[in-house]
């Protein structure tokens, strides 16, 4: 296995951990949004990161879920969401943690759903690089 995929497989399995927190909280109720969307927010960027990395992208330090995932467009062709799908977190990584009053446009369902599709969908990419080509 080559370092930069080493290192997806790696970012993958960040991007799980996020996830699980994320459903772990998502089952409670008091459970705060800005909680849930920070882990959402977390296991996107790490899914995202980790496909940039198995195509060999340099990515920058940035929190921006669109600027990350519109990087990959040319590369990987088509993906399961939209980039307006993904800005909604964006607040999730740093101000909604600082903020005690904020309103999310995604429910509860909505950030659970989202992170299941890019997750899935980043997997399938590090896999079809790690596969040996015939």
């Amino acid at each position: 296995m080559t370092p930069a995929l080493e290192e997806a497989v790696r970012l993958l399995r960040l991007a799980h951990r996020d996830r699980s927190t994320l459903v772990l909280l998502a089952r409670i109720p008091e459970a705060p949004m800005a909680s849930l969307g920070f882990h959402a927010q977390q296991a996107v960027e790490k899914a995202l990161k980790a496909v940039s990395v198995s195509r060999g992208i340099e990515t920058r330090r940035t929190h921006d879920l669109a600027a990350l995932a519109e990087m990959l467009l040319d590369v990987v062709g088509v993906t399961p969401f939209m980039l307006d799908e993904l800005r909604p977190l964006n607040p999730f990584a740093v101000e909604y943690r600082y903020d005690d009053e904020f309103e999310s446009s995604l429910s509860r369902d909505e950030v659970t759903e989202l992170v299941e599709r890019v997750l899935a969908w980043a997997e399938s990419c590090v896999n079809s690089t790690a596969a040996p080509r015939a």
